[in-house]
């Protein structure tokens, strides 16, 4: 059993129904329309509810961040790459994340929270120099990281080469990568592997990327912090897929010619 905390988190996890929860505890000294909102949520779904105090909610989230809920749940079960490799309907294409050694929870929580903003058909991580998805992670990500497919993998390049060979393009994150990341066209199967923070993407990741695309900086830093690029990218994804198809330009008719020359 694991433990989430927090309004948010919990609620998500209620709706996305993904997991059995065995019950939700809340403070007994907290009473507002939030909390009885997610109480009623709680009995619409057939979820126990007691009353603790705040400081045993503490003692069982190690953290006073809980805003006074708490929810024991069964452990997740992850995907396999093979689960979202499924094809999507005719016409649309898919769009993945992989991550290189996030091994930060909060850069974790951000970018599933971006992740499903974006409609990111899936995220991959390995199981090795990673950030586990915690409490932690699920409070950050305000309960995204319930929603969204995640698939763990023993070896990230092996899954890449899998992706390939589903005519999936790779494409790295990388300062020194050329285009630019709004120079490419994003309507296509496709993952943007994003690397750790601080290192970037292994060399063994990086040599199997298909492209590596940059983000310009006009500052004196040379990169942003990896859940911030990953938004920048994901949206811009996001951007592109969303354009309608250009129609094809309409021939503008010959005005009248007057005056000389007519």
């Amino acid at each position: 059993m694991e433990v989430l905390y927090g309004l948010h988190p919990v609620e998500e996890a209620i709706r996305a129904g993904g997991r059995q929860l065995d019950h939700v505890s809340v403070a007994r000294e907290r009473r507002d329309e939030r909390l009885e909102r997610l109480i009623e949520l709680c009995r619409t779904a057939g979820v126990r509810v007691s009353l603790e105090s705040r400081d045993q909610l503490t003692r069982l989230a190690r953290t006073d961040a809980h805003q006074g809920v708490l929810a024991v749940v069964r452990e997740r079960k992850f995907l396999g790459i093979e689960d979202l490799l499924a094809p999507k309907a005719e016409g649309q294409h898919r769009f993945f994340l992989a991550l290189d050694g996030v091994e930060d929870p909060h850069n974790l929580g951000a970018l599933l929270r971006t992740a499903d903003g974006a409609g990111v058909d899936g995220v991959i991580l390995p199981e090795r120099r990673s950030a586990p998805v915690t409490a932690t992670v699920a409070k950050t990500s305000a309960g995204a990281s319930e929603h969204v497919r995640i698939a763990r993998v023993t070896n990230l390049v092996r899954a890449l080469e899998q992706m390939k060979q589903k005519h999936v393009w790779v494409l790295g994150l990388d300062e020194r990568g050329t285009p630019d990341y709004t120079e490419y066209d994003f309507k296509s199967d496709c993952v943007l592997v994003l690397g750790r923070e601080g290192a970037g993407l292994h060399d063994l990741v990086k040599k199997t990327c298909d492209h590596l695309l940059r983000i310009p900086m006009a500052g004196q830093v040379s990169s942003l912090n990896v859940s911030v690029a990953g938004a920048v990218v994901m949206y811009e994804a996001m951007r592109q897929r969303r354009q309608p198809a250009a129609p094809p330009a309409a021939r503008k008719p010959l005005k009248e010619r007057k005056g000389l020359g007519s």
